[in-house]
């Protein structure tokens, strides 16, 4: 269900506004695929599926939506050449051989205008899920700065709802990822309840961006603590949960490529899922994060206190004894 997660708090004291004004606010900001001109458009859609209309769906106190995204993507080699020759075709017709900046810019915008409607769309959703009891806000997304994107669609609309403000800030902790995993390559000790896995990246900190990968290798050589003693730190760590998830956790601490385990699945019958699995899924992949999430928080040192100073990363030999 999620690929993902990048993951938020929530203020504390938000309570979910009653399901039909939320629904009421989410549908005046509906997805409507873009127009002949428009580069981009962004709205809701129901995240049950083209079979719902509801753009709200509420699972055992969870709330989970679905923001829908479509762009017009004009290749940039295709405006350029339209432009070259609208210069040339100036130059011949006014006999000028100089063409100001002001009217390029007049002719790109004029060409993209032109193009527009011709260009393909590509469309993309993203899930959203609320968790007001634990106070967590997760993204199915694995690049902050694309979650935060949707966080801002869902707080524009949230703001029409009224009653308990809703206010989200991205969760720090009191160890950087970077410097946590450089701590656990570098000890050949990975934190209670977690495995490292056999896939991971270091790069150098600098403009070279050296750059060393393993894929499907044993981390446990003495290779990878000496990459970190050089100065490389881990941006890519391949990790397990409980042996019940894994994931991939990021320089930045989002988890990408979220698999739930067989052992997950056991115990859950095909006879018991609701119509569409929808509900079932939901319960499963919410019940899982609501433990991994706390307790990957407890490995990379705990919650920051709000307006503590950011975390910085450790590299070189002194990873070793970064705190996590």
């Amino acid at each position: 269900m999620f690929k993902s997660a990048s993951y938020y708090r929530i203020d504390p004291g938000f309570v979910l506004p009653p399901r039909e004004a939320l629904e009421e606010a989410l549908q005046s900001a509906r997805f409507l695929p873009c127009g002949a001109t428009q580069t981009d458009s962004a709205g809701w859609v129901p995240p049950r599926g083209k079979k719902s209309v509801a753009l709200a769906e509420v699972v055992g106190g969870h709330l989970i939506l679905k923001l829908c995204t479509e762009r017009r993507a004009l290749p940039a080699s295709a405006v350029k050449a339209a432009l070259e020759e609208r210069i040339e075709k100036y130059k011949q017709e006014s006999g000028n051989e100089r063409v100001g900046a002001k009217l390029k810019k007049e002719f790109k915008e004029e060409i993209v205008f032109e193009l527009l409607p011709r260009a393909f769309t590509k469309r993309s959703t993203t899930l959203l899920w609320l968790d007001p009891a634990n106070q967590f806000l997760v993204v199915d997304s694995g690049s902050l700065s694309g979650a935060d994107k949707i966080v801002t669609a869902l707080v524009e609309a949230l703001s029409k709802v009224g009653g308990t403000p809703f206010a989200v800030r991205p969760v720090r902790t009191n160890s950087s990822a970077a410097a946590a995993m450089s701590h656990w390559l570098a000890t050949r000790e990975a934190p209670v309840g977690f495995t490292v896995d056999r896939d991971c990246e270091l790069k150098t900190p600098d403009d070279q961006k050296s750059t060393v990968r393993y894929s499907r290798h044993t981390l446990e050589i003495d290779e990878v603590p000496q990459h970190i003693a050089a100065g490389k730190v881990p941006t890519q760590l391949a990790m397990t949960w409980n042996d019940r998830v894994s994931f991939v956790l990021s320089e930045s601490a989002q988890l990408r490529k979220l698999k739930l385990l067989d052992v997950v699945m056991e115990g859950v019958q095909e006879g018991s899922k609701d119509d569409d699995g929808f509900d079932t899924d939901v319960a499963i992949l919410t019940g899982e994060l609501t433990g991994l999430l706390p307790d990957l928080l407890e490995a990379l040192g705990g919650e920051m206190e709000e307006g503590s100073a950011a975390p910085t990363a450790v590299t070189g030999p002194e990873a070793e004894l970064a705190p996590f």
